[in-house]
């Protein structure tokens, strides 16, 4: 049986559990397939005959003065038709989200949104069946009790 659906507004707040992110300001976005995530410096490398994408994240602007240096072998390229219309490859990375105590399995593109409000983009791959989108509200992760997620309840 799934879970009920649950609302959320036009923004909020996400830990990255994975990247050691927390509080992460985040745009809920039903127009936007893919979710995505603000970074720099991405390459792609073997690293011991295995391909390795590297990349710099600095998804926290209030809190993370500097970029830090991650890499994953679990990634790929995908074709991603912006806002505007442009298509370019991009490659998506697999981790898991923290949003409104529901700890989320996600794929998010590698972009750079560095000129965008919000550092983070979610989009409707990661919300279908999940939550509601109302937005006139934001925020309402705040509204929650603090509740401890366990690391093994991913969706």
């Amino acid at each position: 049986m799934s879970k009920p659906l649950q609302l959320i507004g036009r923004q909020d707040f996400i830990n990255l559990p994975e990247f050691g992110l927390k509080d992460v300001e985040a745009k809920i976005d039903t127009g936007a397939y893919t979710s995505s995530i603000n970074c720099s410096k991405v390459k792609l490398a073997k690293v011991d005959g295995v391909p390795t994408l590297t990349f710099q994240l600095s998804a926290n602007k209030i809190h993370e003065k500097k970029a830090r240096k991650f890499s994953t072998t679990n990634f790929k390229k995908k074709k991603i038709r912006s806002s505007n219309g442009v298509t370019e490859e991009r490659f998506i990375i697999k981790t898991s989200v923290v949003l409104m105590r529901r700890r989320i399995n996600a794929e998010f593109s590698l972009s750079d949104r560095s000129k965008m409000k919000f550092p983070i983009l979610l989009g409707r791959k990661m919300l279908t069946n999940r939550f509601i989108v109302d937005v006139s509200k934001k925020d309402l992760s705040l509204l929650l009790t603090p509740k401890s997620i366990k690391a093994n309840s991913a969706e």
